[in-house]
């Protein structure tokens, strides 16, 4: 998930202002010794904040620092740290909360579902043999979610990764009520998450890939074919993509990285289909779109011998991207990759405009406009949008 670094209008209360004193202490701080110090403030602050769920109280702050990308960096980093990671269920272990996101798309609506026990006594296997390390007891919640049904904000997070951690402390698995989850949009291509918590003796190796000999990428390649395998019935009409199980917020920003190829490879394939011709007869239209600053990309796909945009995607600018970074360059190397026979990048400043009917975002076409994506008459009749 990107970091928000867009100021609110709010007063500062003391609480936060400690957060400030404390986290810009930490960015200028000139060694390790210093480190420590300020590293033991911050987590005694915010986990005070997280247990008297005062959400308001560590976003004013970030977004006070929002100008100072040392002191964010800071500060957010110490943040997710003590909302995902547990050391005071239990006095001889730590547990982290961890995300297992998915990738996926599907000319239907992809589900958010139970997940049904014979299908997580199998996910609960493949974590353990290739993710995590020898020994770690593991909770997994029986739900694959959507982005709309994760847990929001800091504070529910982390009494989220409480309750998930209290079950992983027992070695079982947590039964999620989705009669209290939202309902999820339909989107083309999407994420959606598997979560876990995993409870190691303190001071040990979460990860298998943190164990002597172990191995990122090897684990990936197992979750790949093993974990992606066992997905398959809990997504029946999906193209699916796993990403490697991480702890909980660096999954998210990974998801949302890979998410945005994985977006344009969708649409050019649902493309192909749906208009029933060679990718190769596509053409897709790239422009900046700007608020105050450059805030996306965004992509119009049309066939080449023909007006208008019958698609878009969104790439959003994630973390310290700017307009210094070759985001053009990567689209268009995936579009290739794709296969689309037509690429234009217009070097405009567009607004960042939506429908006034609809609310979908204006995409820009071969002639330099923006306009709505539509589908032809007959085609897509109830096309899902652009990804989440």
């Amino acid at each position: 998930m990107k970091r928000n670094r867009l100021k609110r209008r709010s007063s500062l209360g003391r609480d936060a202002e400690q957060l400030i004193r404390l986290a810009t202490g930490l960015a200028s701080s000139g060694s390790i010794a210093e480190d420590r110090y300020w590293d033991g403030q911050l987590v005694e602050a915010i986990d005070h904040l997280l247990e008297e769920q005062d959400e308001n109280a560590l976003n004013a702050a970030l977004d006070q620092l929002a100008s100072d990308a040392h002191g964010y960096e800071s500060l957010a980093d110490f943040i997710e740290f003590r909302t995902e990671f547990r050391s005071t269920l239990d006095a001889k272990h730590d547990v982290l909360l961890v995300g297992a996101p998915i990738l996926a798309w599907s000319h239907f609506r992809i589900p958010a579902t139970t997940i049904p026990p014979a299908i997580l006594a199998n996910l609960r296997a493949h974590l353990a043999a290739h993710v995590f390390a020898s020994g770690a007891k593991l909770a997994l919640a029986d739900f694959l979610f959507s982005p709309d049904q994760l847990p929001h904000g800091y504070c529910a997070s982390a009494t989220f990764a409480a309750t998930l951690g209290q079950a992983a402390l027992a070695d079982t698995n947590l039964h999620i009520e989705s009669k209290n989850l939202p309902e999820t949009a339909h989107f083309l291509s999407d994420t959606r998450y598997l979560l876990a918590a995993v409870a190691v003796p303190k001071g040990q190796p979460f990860f298998s890939w943190q164990e002597e000999n172990g191995s990122r990428d090897e684990a990936l390649a197992h979750w790949r074919s093993q974990g992606g395998a066992s997905l398959v019935p809990l997504l029946p009409g999906c193209a699916t993509e796993v990403v490697l199980p991480e702890a909980y917020f660096a999954a998210s920003r990974q998801a949302d990285r890979e998410s945005r190829p994985y977006a344009i490879q969708a649409s050019a394939a649902f493309l192909s289909a749906e208009l029933e011709t060679p990718v190769a007869n596509l053409r897709a239209v790239i422009a900046p779109f700007h608020d105050r600053e450059l805030e996306e990309y965004r992509i119009g796909f049309s066939r080449r011998d023909e007006d208008g945009i019958v698609h878009g995607v969104v790439w959003p600018l994630l973390g310290v991207e700017d307009e210094s970074a070759d985001i053009p360059g990567q689209i268009e190397t995936v579009l290739r990759a794709c296969g689309v026979g037509e690429v234009i990048y217009l070097d405009h400043r567009f607004p960042l405009e939506f429908c006034d009917d609809c609310g979908a975002p204006m995409y820009p076409s071969a002639e330099g406009e923006t306009i709505h994506a539509e589908m032809p008459e007959g085609r897509g009749e109830e096309m899902p949008r652009h990804l989440h």
